[in-house]
């Protein structure tokens, strides 16, 4: 592949996190539909990548029919073998390249617009297929800004929405502040995937215990419940698997550490 066209594909893969095929697919399918638009015609366009030139070829395909009854997209066998030989088979396509250097400026805005398109669906679909098997973890984001009483989170590449009816009346927030929450749903709307954070979960609490309890983690205290109740306060039921440890104790912390870093 060309080497300069090798680095933009791979860059913007890398930067939008979808495979380098798709961003080539895209390429191809920009083309095909700039020269759709281009040439007005009836005939079977197919584009292909050249890896080699780094070009994106275009082609009219032709089936080889005994009798043609649309010469936009099918070639008689008998002009068909005087090209190819007797290789030359009913039902079988032949390309015939034509030239793309002609599409001019309105076609490669065109193109463009397809390219960006594709890319952006690809991206989408990534970031819906990843964070859907993320739900009930735990992330770390920023809160980014404030829209109608819900919060936006940033969340590494993408934005995370943590919802009033999500949030905790005890707390509050400013822009550039850090922020743990449970990912509760990913859902798909028009302007991409949709992030669904909560801080009021019990998921979370859950999660958070295990996190920083090490009983919790290895197994030794194990959380038979959680709920939260009327307003802000929750309850956790936990037990122990052995005698000499204190469930309770191991949630709580000495002088209440450990529950202290999972209230703030």
């Amino acid at each position: 592949m060309n080497n300069a066209l090798q680095q933009t594909i791979e860059a913007l893969a890398r930067e939008k996190g979808i495979e380098a095929d798709v961003i080539i697919t895209a390429i191809e399918d920009a083309v095909l539909t700039a020269s759709r638009k281009y040439y007005k015609s009836d005939e079977n366009l197919r584009t292909k990548f050249n890896a080699e030139t780094g070009q994106v070829e275009l082609f009219a395909v032709r089936q080889i029919v005994e009798a043609v009854t649309d010469p936009a997209t099918e070639i008689a066998l008998a002009e068909a073998q005087e090209l190819y030989g007797d290789e030359a088979e009913p039902g079988m396509e032949i390309e015939f390249p034509k030239p793309t250097d002609v599409l001019g400026r309105i076609a490669a805005q065109t193109a463009k617009q397809v390219i960006f398109q594709k890319v952006r669906e690809a991206e989408r679909e990534n970031i819906f297929a990843e964070y859907s098997q993320r739900v009930g973890e735990v992330i770390n984001g920023l809160v980014k800004r404030f829209e109608s009483g819900d919060i936006i989170v940033e969340v590494g590449r993408v934005e995370a929405q943590l919802p009033r009816r999500e949030q905790s009346r005890a707390e509050n927030y400013t822009t550039s502040d850090r922020i743990r929450a449970v990912i509760k749903d990913v859902n798909k709307n028009t302007k991409g995937p949709q992030i669904i954070l909560s801080r009021t979960d019990p998921v979370l609490l859950i999660k958070l215990f295990e996190q920083e309890v090490p009983e919790i983690y290895d197994g030794t205290v194990v959380i038979r419940g959680a709920v939260r109740e009327a307003g802000d306060r929750a309850k956790v039921a936990v037990a122990s698997r052995e005698r000499d440890v204190d469930p309770v104790g191991a949630c709580v912390g000495m002088k209440g550490t450990r529950v202290q870093v999972i209230i703030r």
